[in-house]
Order: structure tokens, then sequence, then C-alpha cells
């Protein structure tokens, strides 16, 4: 499947990062994280959803976390020290970051937001994460995505 190279892909590369472009088949709608681990043939366990919150101080914040399991606000909140932390509303995902929903990757949102990934992906050798829109994601070392995006490591999902 030939697709265009997209902002994310920019980014990465000029700041020399190796990554690997996958695509998937879909329509004009997101599918759900596990179902693009399928499409890519990857283990649900590296790739990774892009998840914006707001604070009850009104800041945004980036949780990049394994596309089977759920944020744990509290835990969230905790990790940026935030007294309480809650999703964005689907209608403000492109006016907070640029992208749509099902198309939202940490890498190249209209401002830099604070960005933390959940701590399993330092185990990971590379992780997925969303090329900028659906049906692309970018595979790359965890440890690149964290340096580009000024991110940190930490727990901040639900148990399993």
């Amino acid at each position: 499947m030939k697709e265009t190279k997209t902002n994310v892909m920019r980014i990465l590369e000029k700041e020399n990062i190796n990554y690997e472009a996958k695509f998937y088949p879909h329509g004009k709608e997101a599918v759900d994280g596990v179902t693009v681990a399928e499409l890519t043939g990857q283990d649900p366990d590296q790739v990774f959803k892009t998840l914006v919150t707001v604070s009850n101080k009104k800041e945004y914040f980036v949780f990049v976390i394994p596309v089977a399991r759920e944020l744990d606000l509290k835990k969230a909140a905790k990790a940026v020290g935030a007294k309480s932390v809650e999703m964005i509303h689907v209608k403000d995902i492109n006016k907070v970051t640029g992208y749509i929903r099902g198309g939202c990757s940490p890498v190249g949102m209209k401002k830099a937001y604070r960005t933390t990934y959940h701590e399993s992906a330092k185990e990971q050798p590379v992780i997925m994460v969303s090329g900028g829109k659906i049906g692309t994601q970018v595979a790359c070392a965890p440890d690149d995505l964290v340096k580009i995006t000024d991110g940190q490591y930490a727990d901040v999902c639900k148990e399993i």
C-alpha cells in the first residue's frame, strides 16, 4: 500500500530518528488500536495509542499507552503533578493537537505538551504510534520518541 509521507515522518527524518512506516487499510472512521495491531501484524503490547487529557488547571497532558490497556486517571495525574486529569472531548482533539481522532500522534502536535509514555514501552525494542493520520503508523525505538517529545516514562495504566 503506497501512502504519502506524513508530517510525523518528516519530523522523525529531520531529527535523524530511524523509523519504519506501517500502513493498514481503513475507511473514514478510526478503528480501535487492537484492530490496528492485527492489521499491521504487530503485538498489541508494542502498539501504543495517544491520549490527550486536561487537568483541573486547564493544562493539557499527553499519555502514550499500549492499545489494549486503559489509562488510570489518578496515576496519570500523579505522574504529571496535577491534582486531577480527565480525557478531552473528541470534538476538541483537532483544536488542541492538530490531529483527528484515530490519527493522533505524540509527534508533531500543534504545541509541545508534556508527554508521558507507559513504562512498559521501555521493555520493547520498538513501539508503534500513529503516523499522524488514520491508516498510518510509525515504528521506532521508545527512547527516541521520549527524546523527540521531551517525554518521560511512568506507570499510568490501570492494573490488568
